[in-house]
């Protein structure tokens, strides 16, 4: 049996949840300014040794210099259900898995009219009510005490129970892609201004996206072998999952001029439970991985005791990068910055 036979093998219907969990969950706040902190003795990790952490210096969104004026009604298409008119954005509720849509309102530089939040964790966010309960779903109630004129979500966060209530309300209710992918940014941020009434503001911050990525980009330097990086996905030594295509990760890692472990090793799922034997048959030079998971197993010495991994040559130079999980895999306006972050984390160079 092959190691990708083993970790296919792996897969339970336990584990199957799992993964439907993970990748309801994964993707965060893209916020802005950048930095990077490596490890001293790592030099910023450029050698290819030792763990560095990616950062963001300022963690809100930049708002566009200029407050635009929204042009209303607006009718615009609604993700898989049709066109919506939306005729008033002055009461605004944005929800979605990583909170993007709210942090795509904040730099448009309409963050005044937010009234209701869910995911979204930059600080700017944190007087804004948060109108998710206890278990993270959206409380019907509590979005109707704020009396929003128009909710903005996504075809998985809002199920068509939840869509239902709120009309029956009178709430207008736009739909968006639920997919975070390096592809969808600019095409996001577009939709989201288009809804709101103000195309051409929209226009302004996807040429600036646009232009942020480009940077980034830019600034990889050219390394034959490439890289081959391995997201995972950690939560305690219980769960250890890799990324494969669709991950998020998989594009992060294409734009930083490396190889996707986990696309390499023949992984078809965004998420996976790997195998101690699949692990080491990826042979990862470098981990990518979120700030929270790699606390939740001890840090990179914690990491470094998982079957496995050790035995990578990742594992091995402890060559461990780590993002904020309300970050890393949010693909908002700011993916630029992220970007630009990676690439000082990951090379040691300062885009």
């Amino acid at each position: 049996m092959s190691c990708l036979d083993r970790a296919r093998s792996a897969r339970t219907p336990r584990s199957r949840s799992a993964v439907r969990v993970v990748v309801a969950v994964l993707a965060v706040a893209l916020v802005g300014g950048v930095s990077a902190c490596g490890s001293s003795e790592s030099g910023g990790a450029g050698a290819g040794q030792g763990p560095a952490t990616a950062t963001l210096a300022d963690p809100n969104p930049v708002p566009l210099g200029t407050v635009p004026t929204p042009v209303l009604p607006a009718t615009v298409p609604s993700f898989e259900a049709g066109e919506v008119t939306v005729t008033d954005v002055s009461r605004i509720i944005a929800v979605d898995r990583g909170g993007t849509l709210a942090q795509t309102v904040w730099a448009l530089g309409l963050g005044d009219k937010l009234v209701g939040r869910a995911s979204a964790a930059f600080p700017a966010m944190q007087q804004v009510t948060n109108v998710a309960g206890g278990n993270g779903s959206v409380s019907v109630e509590a979005v109707a005490a704020q009396r929003p004129t128009v909710f903005l979500t996504d075809s998985i966060t809002a199920t068509p129970v939840l869509r239902d209530q709120l009309r029956a309300l009178g709430i207008t209710v736009v739909l968006f892609d639920p997919e975070r992918t390096l592809a969808g940014v600019i095409p996001q941020i577009q939709a989201v201004a288009a809804a709101l009434g103000v195309p051409a503001q929209g226009e302004k911050l996807a040429q600036r996206t646009r232009d942020e990525i480009a940077a980034a980009t830019a600034a990889v330097p050219h390394r034959d072998p490439k890289p081959k990086i391995a997201l995972l996905y950690l939560r305690s030594t219980a769960i250890t999952m890799m990324g494969g295509p669709g991950s998020g990760g998989d594009a992060l890692i294409t734009a930083l001029g490396g190889i996707d472990a986990g696309t390499a090793v023949g992984l078809t799922q965004p998420f996976v439970p790997i195998t101690s034997e699949a692990m080491i048959g990826a042979a990862p030079d470098t981990f990518l991985v979120m700030t929270d998971g790699l606390a939740s197993i001890g840090g990179v010495d914690g990491l470094a005791k998982i079957p496995g991994l050790a035995q990578t040559p990742a594992g091995r130079s402890k060559h461990v990068i780590d993002m904020s999980d309300n970050v890393l895999l949010s693909f908002g306006p700011n993916t630029g910055r992220v970007l630009a972050a990676l690439v000082k984390a990951l090379y040691g160079i300062q885009v």
